[in-house]
């Protein structure tokens, strides 16, 4: 099957290699040969974030409760995130992206599409664009990258996922089926534990597998939509398209007690806290989020969310910490102690672009005297370290929640 090289669209996936704990160890020099472990530290509470491939070997995974962690390799390097370097790192990774293509759509800040098509006059064929990709990132950052090109979204995040660490897969449209056939049918997107147990009994393994069975066969057991998304991505049919302003979905922030709280005091300030940084995050992205979400875990790891979608989209610590206090109040939640608690905001209107719709009841002076207050706030954030100055938020009654 010939194409066209303007026809041919090509997608690109680059995947950062252990990112957090790859940024540590090459600051410094002293963990490159250790087990690397970014997240809670051993004795605290808490998960791990990210750990390096020598981590790995010894069964230690992202989201891994840290006392596991460490009950697997003792010896391993445990160390806190740095938000604000992986952040300044992922900023000049994008740069170095743009470099190659200025369609860009950003999945996380270690991940990343990128429409390709066309770029073969440029700089060759797709192999060769994969390569100058990871020169690129190594070269300005010394990272590693994992890069997998294809004719679609699926088949390069399986192309990159295929070869890590530092790893480069180039899928041709006609070498997908082959590609994709002896593939585990968990690494298809979508597919969750109980999907996965439908497909054991049904004794569907590989993807392959999965492409013999009839469609009708599989709407029985999944429902008609996942059953064509299933049968579709074994034939390695997905979408190319970008977004490229999509960017990130949410912004969140949670912390996790050293122990169970009680007390409703010690929660709201810990929520303002978190507020503060979420709004903060937004501001600086020039994001508004129209969706508040509040998480809440006790013991036992039992995890409830709660939503509340706003009149008017906001980036204001003390709009999220009200709507969240009062998800909390009012989200008839289990009067439990708390091991985690956090906050989020998504469904965003660009602040730069949009302007935000006017309250009716709120004095437009009011705002702008609003916006320039939390920008001041930021600015001696940026300077002085956070946590220096806060915004006053007035509390809600509690009338109805017995804790």
């Amino acid at each position: 099957m010939t194409h066209s090289h303007r026809a041919q669209r090509w997608v690109g996936h680059a995947d950062l290699d252990a990112f957090y704990a790859s940024v540590e160890q090459r600051d410094c020099p002293e963990y490159r040969d250790r087990p690397v472990v970014v997240g809670a530290l051993p004795g605290h509470r808490g998960v791990v974030a990210a750990a390096n491939y020598r981590a790995r070997d010894f069964g230690i995974h992202s989201a891994m409760p840290i006392a596991e962690a460490y009950r697997r390799c003792p010896d391993a390097v445990y160390l806190r995130p740095d938000m604000a370097k992986y952040s300044r790192v992922s900023r000049k990774i994008f740069q170095i992206l743009g470099t190659i293509t200025p369609v860009i759509e950003p999945v996380s800040v270690d991940e990343a599409y990128l429409d390709l098509t066309g770029l073969e006059k440029l700089l060759g064929p797709p192999a060769s664009i994969g390569s100058e990709i990871k020169h690129r990132i190594l070269e300005a950052s010394g990272l590693t990258v994992s890069v997998g090109i294809g004719p679609n979204r699926l088949i390069a995040k399986l192309g990159s996922e295929h070869r890590k660490p530092d790893g480069l897969m180039v899928v041709h449209p006609d070498e997908v089926q082959e590609f994709l056939a002896p593939m585990p049918v968990a690494n298809l997107r979508g597919l969750g534990r109980q999907t996965q147990k439908i497909f054991s009994r049904l004794g569907i393994r590989s993807v392959g597998q999965l492409r013999t069975v009839p469609l009708q066969i599989l709407e029985q057991h999944l429902g008609t939509k996942a059953a064509l998304s299933f049968q579709q991505q074994a034939l390695g049919i997905a979408s190319s398209e970008m977004v490229p302003g999509r960017g990130r979905k949410s912004i969140s922030k949670e912390t996790t007690f050293e122990e169970d709280v009680r007390e409703q005091e010690i929660l709201r300030d810990t929520l303002h806290k978190l507020a503060a940084e979420v709004a903060k995050r937004a501001r600086r992205e020039q994001l508004s989020g129209a969706v508040v979400t509040l998480k809440i875990r006790f013991t036992g790891f039992e995890t409830h969310t709660r939503q509340h979608k706003l009149p008017v989209p906001t980036h204001d610590e003390r709009v999220i910490l009200r709507e969240a206090w009062a998800l909390f109040l009012n989200g008839n939640l289990p009067s439990k102690p708390v091991r985690l608690i956090g906050v989020g905001i998504s469904d965003w209107q660009q602040t730069e672009t949009e302007p935000m719709q006017a309250d009716l009841f709120e004095q437009p002076k009011k705002r702008e005297i609003d916006d320039r207050l939390l920008k001041t706030i930021d600015r001696v954030a940026d300077r002085f370290g956070k946590g220096i100055l806060q915004l006053g938020c007035t509390a809600t009654k509690n009338t109805h929640k017995p804790r």
